[in-house]
């Protein structure tokens, strides 16, 4: 007969599907709020045009000619497009797991910090629809390009069919932007090979310059995107102590009488 799992067995795999769950509510959370959102395009595009203006004002109007590059040379685009694609879910969902294996003590505030950030961001896309540099003149959709050389369809980078489950005018802030942000602090925190720093910061790096020149995002997006990143481990730092002492509470209550 197999051996039982053992109770650290049975709790790290009570924990993993704890963990699986939680994940899966912030997909349904995000996957919903779209039909929350307001989906009028011409007050997206009227904020669109304000924050451009902005960008202009202080000179970070750089998505034009970021997007002209990746339309003239076609690997760029190309690769760029499988980049924006799947380094958001999967290195992600890959820094999940390894921080997972590091224990409790290092996964949960920084996992803490992650959903606080995601639900921040959500937030602003109910209350801030705005849209992305491909609905506007003048900017090319740069996946929609290469749509039929990947997974996706026409519609950011849901896969083919899938569209109507994504909020097209979710762009201010960036959670591409924020989410490579917080892998690579994490790495930076948690690992202590220089090659795996460096990595993480390419990582978070290339992610900006992507989702700005395939038309996805406006640099002030992803300016918020790592802002909210930000505001996720200020939570993070707030919750953690507080937590600690309601569970410490919890497991030794003061004496009676």
């Amino acid at each position: 007969m197999p051996p039982s799992t053992s109770p650290t067995g049975r709790s790290r795999l009570r924990r993993g599907l704890a963990e699986l769950a939680l994940l899966a509510v912030l997909y349904v959370a995000y996957s919903v709020s779209r039909h929350f959102a307001d989906d009028a395009m011409g007050p997206a595009l009227s904020r669109a045009q304000e924050l451009l203006n902005v960008e202009r004002l202080v000179g970070l109007h750089w998505e034009f000619a970021l997007n002209q590059l990746f339309v003239e040379i076609r690997l760029v685009g190309l690769l760029s497009s499988f980049w924006y694609a799947t380094a958001h879910y999967v290195v992600t969902a890959g820094a999940l797991v390894w921080l997972f294996r590091k224990g409790p003590r290092r996964y949960v505030p920084e996992r803490r910090a992650l959903v606080a950030a995601t639900t921040v961001g959500l937030a602003l896309y109910l209350m801030l629809p705005m849209a992305p540099p491909r609905f506007v003149d003048g900017y090319v959709d740069v996946l929609a390009l290469h749509a039929t050389e990947g997974w996706w369809g026409s519609d950011a980078s849901a896969p083919q069919g899938l569209g109507e489950l994504t909020n097209q005018l979710a762009a201010f802030p960036s959670l591409h932007a924020g989410w490579a942000l917080w892998v690579a602090i994490i790495v930076q925190r948690h690992s202590s090979s220089r090659w795996a720093h460096g990595l993480a910061w390419a990582h978070a790096a290339i992610t900006a310059v992507v989702i700005v020149g395939t038309g996805n995002h406006w640099v002030l997006d992803v300016l918020a995107g790592w802002a909210v990143i930000g505001v996720g481990f200020a939570v993070a730092r707030w919750m953690t102590p507080r937590m600690t002492r309601t569970r410490h509470a919890h497991e030794h209550p003061a004496p009676v009488g």
